[in-house]
């Protein structure tokens, strides 16, 4: 448990409860985790617009927001698999908190760095959750079937936080990371008790 929060930056594991939680709601975690692939390719697809310049940025939110619809598709698939639609998105609750902790305004570049560090750290703790569901779900397939995305998820994490590392002062990045990461574990101290990939 230890090794892989430390690896993700994350300074408070889920409460593995929360599992358990999930596995009573399934239908709710496939709707909300199919919106949340929605919203990673929509972020991808923002930072394309708004930072045109950065080629190498560019070229990966590209493939990231193929990459993130083609999940979209493929929770779609597995929720229409089970007879059930997919149902209406919910606010997220962990995402709206997390995107209070930097100030408004500042440069360009300030904010395009702010957007990429909470970009990290919603993969990461995405990547967390989805190798607790890898590991605890009764449901083999679907076991199976988070694990695959768990890795997708640290990959993500390490590309936005490398790209955070690469347009700003690593010393500063760094120092806000670690701030962002305490700011996560105080939020994180009042969640998982719902079927939502972060709630």
């Amino acid at each position: 448990m230890k090794e892989p929060i430390k690896m993700l930056g994350l300074k408070l594991p889920t409460d593995p409860r929360w599992v358990n939680i999930v596995e009573k709601n399934v239908q709710e975690i496939l709707t909300d985790h199919a919106y949340c692939e929605q919203k990673a390719a929509s972020t991808a697809i923002s930072l394309i617009i708004g930072y045109p310049e950065h080629s190498e940025l560019v070229a990966e939110m590209t493939l990231l927001a193929q990459e993130e619809m083609s999940h979209f598709k493929m929770v779609h698939d597995k929720i229409v698999e089970r007879g059930w639609h997919l149902g209406r998105e919910r606010k997220d609750a962990y995402v709206n908190k997390l995107m209070t902790f930097f100030p408004k305004g500042g440069s360009r570049n300030e904010q395009l760095i702010h957007r990429l560090l909470y970009a990290a750290l919603i993969e990461a703790r995405s990547c967390e959750r989805f190798r607790l569901l890898s590991e605890a779900l009764q449901d083999q397939k679907l076991a199976k079937f988070y694990y695959k995305l768990m890795i997708s998820e640290a990959n993500h994490y390490t590309m936005f936080l490398g790209f955070a590392r690469k347009y700003g002062v690593r010393e500063e990045v760094d120092r806000k990371w670690q701030e962002l990461l305490t700011f996560e574990a105080e939020i994180m101290k009042d969640l998982g008790k719902e079927e939502t990939v972060h709630g």
